[in-house]
């Protein structure tokens, strides 16, 4: 159980918006300034523009949180800042492997998942047939009954999915090879003959990533549905009876909010309780 302490915990979030007006940072730091309050923490976080400044943290944070994104999650291959991104990453993998007793913990969301994918060559990314956009069942493989951070979760559980790449067809080879675990599938499609897509892995014990957004609440995700772009647009790709179900399922405390105040938590548990008994 975490307990109240002084001790500082650093956590940088990586945002991977470029740049493009968004909920999911604001969402970040609410969960985060939530926890810290919650627990007794002296926690603190700040915030690096890895796409659109090229700027990337250090080794001297405890937690890192990438976010989601907009764009081909293929195009940056070779660019600055993937390069230092991934350099990062690198050194945070050897910290992890090394003997030490404080282990650097990394969470990985939707653009930043599918960048990790590529890297770990974990399975195919494309673009989807048509944008992916509402509050959506996500499905748990009988792997995920062990996941801590899934605890608490029904099966399905709700999500916002906000994506027009995937990442399917996994690579069942390189999972076993890498130690990896798939704990998680989008919703099933039997009108439609398409791959469902990856939706959770745990990387390693201390990396973990999510196709769809854990970090988005109904609050945020209201304002953008009552948008008149963004009303048109759901409206013109699901239907009026989709969108109106979209705002019905925002009032339901069992889905989005639900999860929201799950998963990350159940993420930061792991991460500080480590951190606190090394």
């Amino acid at each position: 159980m975490v307990q109240s302490s002084t001790q500082p915990i650093k956590v940088a979030i990586l945002d991977f918006y470029n740049g493009v007006e968004n909920e999911g940072m604001r969402g970040f730091r609410e969960i985060l300034e939530r926890y810290r309050d919650k627990n007794g923490l002296n926690l603190s976080y700040e915030v690096f523009d890895v796409r659109r400044k090229v700027e990337v943290p250090g080794t001297n944070f405890d937690i890192y949180i990438s976010s989601g994104g907009p764009g081909d999650p293929l195009e940056s291959e070779g660019t600055e800042w993937e390069k230092k991104y991934f350099k990062l990453i690198d050194s945070l993998e050897d910290h992890n492997l090394s003997s030490t007793s404080q282990k650097k913990y990394g969470f990985f969301v939707c653009h930043a998942f599918q960048l990790m994918c590529r890297r770990y060559k974990l399975g195919v990314i494309n673009m989807r047939k048509s944008p992916s956009f509402g509050v959506l069942p996500v499905h748990e493989t009988p792997t995920a009954r062990n996941e801590p951070i899934f605890a608490g979760l029904s099966d399905p559980f709700y999500a916002v999915d906000s994506r027009l790449w995937q990442v399917i067809n996994p690579n069942e080879r390189r999972f076993i090879d890498l130690g990896m675990q798939l704990l998680a599938i989008e919703k099933e499609r039997p009108y439609v003959d398409l791959p469902r897509a990856m939706m959770a892995i745990r990387f390693s014990e201390y990396f973990f990533a999510t196709q769809f957004h854990p970090e988005a609440d109904a609050k945020g995700i209201r304002t953008l549905l009552l948008k008149d772009e963004k009303k048109k647009e759901v409206v013109n790709e699901h239907g009026l009876d989709k969108y109106n179900e979209m705002l019905e399922r925002l009032e339901d405390p069992d889905k989005i909010t639900f999860t929201q105040q799950t998963i990350i938590p159940n993420f930061l548990d792991q991460a500080v309780l480590s951190l606190q008994e090394a």
